[in-house]
């Protein structure tokens, strides 16, 4: 087997000191060290192949150049990919190795991975949650610098990154209320989680501002998915005084929307506008009509929360900062002016 090479076999071949070649390789060293003489050594290094020991660096400087990846259940979403993508692009361009680890939401199983990632000696970990939630971190944690991805505290005591959740949702309203629509209904979910609580609240304020009463346009499906979708649709638009548009939780509850709205001879857009929260890619592009949709930013988020652990780690006694990621609303052909014979 080939040796590989050590630092003085990369020092010998620039000519200079194994001391000068560690700080030439490290950025270290300051004006001591020529240009010249970094470039020489930076080339000796690629040359021969050179990598340098992470584990012994580590020991020098107390740092191992890894940070941990610990999801609640993220790994099961469809849109996970994006997030983790973010966290490793950010993590990856700073020289750091992002390691992953996966639960199922139990506080046990969650203590046990980031007790794992501590005995490696990660510098930092990145804590995630499959929706935006309101949660406490882990005591485990103690000093290890954290940051939150789609979660949040109560209290602001650690930095996060979290969707726009109100924003995004006003976004998709007033893609309906510009199109001339006032009676517009609402389905969601009966689970009780943040990203619900927020963009029902935002859905009752819009549609009271017109003057209307929203409880009646109002019907919640048991699970965040399309049966759920398709039973709360169908009490929604049996009814005489039916809605002339729909906004839905999230994009598998407009499937079962847009089934509700064919059996019921109804189509989409002209006698029924929908539009969601999601913009998955295997969904909203796919149904017919296309589906508008808010889209959530899982990988400006992922990419957020890393880089602002790396800040941290930079500058351990900065204030933690909450940050809100704006979410666009992606549009397609599943909105148009309301039905005049519909009441509205």
């Amino acid at each position: 087997m080939t040796k590989q090479p050590r630092l003085a076999d990369v020092a010998k071949a620039a000519g200079v000191s194994t001391a000068t070649a560690s700080m030439a390789l490290n950025d270290t060293g300051g004006r001591r060290i020529g240009s010249e003489t970094r470039e020489r050594v930076r080339a000796a290094a690629a040359e021969l192949g050179y990598r340098p020991n992470t584990v012994a660096r580590g020991l020098r400087t107390r740092k191992t150049q890894m940070l941990g990846f610990v999801g609640d259940d993220v790994a099961t979403t469809p849109f996970a990919g994006q997030m983790i993508r973010g966290a490793h692009d950010a993590a990856r361009e700073a020289g750091y190795l992002l390691l992953m680890v996966d639960t199922t939401g139990d506080p046990a199983e969650t203590g046990e991975a980031i007790a794992a990632l501590q005995e490696r000696q990660i510098d930092g970990i990145l804590l995630a949650t499959m929706y935006h939630q309101v949660l406490e971190v882990p005591e485990i944690i103690g000093s290890t610098p954290c940051v939150l991805l789609d979660a949040r505290t109560a209290d602001g005591s650690v930095s996060s990154v979290v969707p726009d959740e109100r924003g995004g949702t006003l976004g998709a309203l007033v893609e309906l209320s510009a199109a001339g629509h006032r009676r517009i209904g609402h389905v969601t979910t009966t689970e009780q989680v943040e990203a619900r609580h927020i963009r029902l609240a935002t859905w009752r304020e819009h549609v009271a501002a017109y003057g209307i009463e929203p409880d009646g346009l109002l019907a919640e499906g048991t699970a965040a998915m399309s049966t759920g979708g398709y039973e709360a649709a169908m009490r929604l638009l049996r009814g005489p005084d039916r809605p002339t548009a729909i906004f839905c939780f999230n994009d598998r509850m407009a499937v079962g929307v847009y089934r509700a709205a064919a059996e019921l001879g109804l189509s989409i857009p002209d006698d029924l506008s929908v539009v969601s929260y999601d913009d998955q890619e295997l969904i909203a592009p796919e149904l017919v009509p296309g589906l508008t949709s808010t889209a959530l930013p899982h990988y400006e988020m992922g990419r957020w929360a890393a880089e602002e652990l790396l800040r941290r780690l930079d500058d351990p006694e900065a204030a933690p900062v909450q940050h809100l990621m704006p979410c666009p609303v992606s549009r397609r052909d599943s909105v148009t002016g309301p039905n005049l014979a519909t009441p509205r």
